[in-house]
């Protein structure tokens, strides 16, 4: 498959507004288009699998963190199956993480597996 930047770099804007969406039918619709029926997502605080599993969990870290959003760092960079991208975690007083994800992009080009890291700001 090959995987084009502008396609790409759509689907992982469609991912990074899922985690912002907190109006549960737009979070989901997002989650929808962004991953595919059978995607799975994991990093060293959560996991999940699905639709379902994916919403849950992304509902569920919103809980946790509430006022807080995540912003892209403009880096999306994809060749073949394969995307990275980079995100800051914003909180009420500013940044307080930032994240670099790696996945691996479905044949209909939506998110099939995403690994995220994530380290504190200094």
């Amino acid at each position: 498959m090959s995987t084009t930047t502008n396609s790409i770099t759509t689907v992982v804007g469609d991912y990074l507004a899922a985690w912002n969406a907190r109006d549960a039918g737009t979070r989901r619709g997002l989650v929808e288009r962004a991953f595919t029926d059978d995607a799975t997502y994991v990093d060293p605080h959560r996991s999940g699998a699905g639709h379902d599993g994916l919403d849950t969990m992304i509902a569920a870290a919103q809980e946790g963190l509430p006022g807080h959003h995540i912003e892209p760092n403009d880096d999306v960079d994809a060749h073949n199956d394969r995307v990275r991208f980079s995100w800051t975690l914003v909180g009420p007083d500013g940044p307080i993480a930032v994240g670099r994800d790696f996945a691996i992009v479905g044949a209909d080009g939506r998110l099939q597996d995403v690994t995220g890291f994530v380290d504190p700001v200094a």
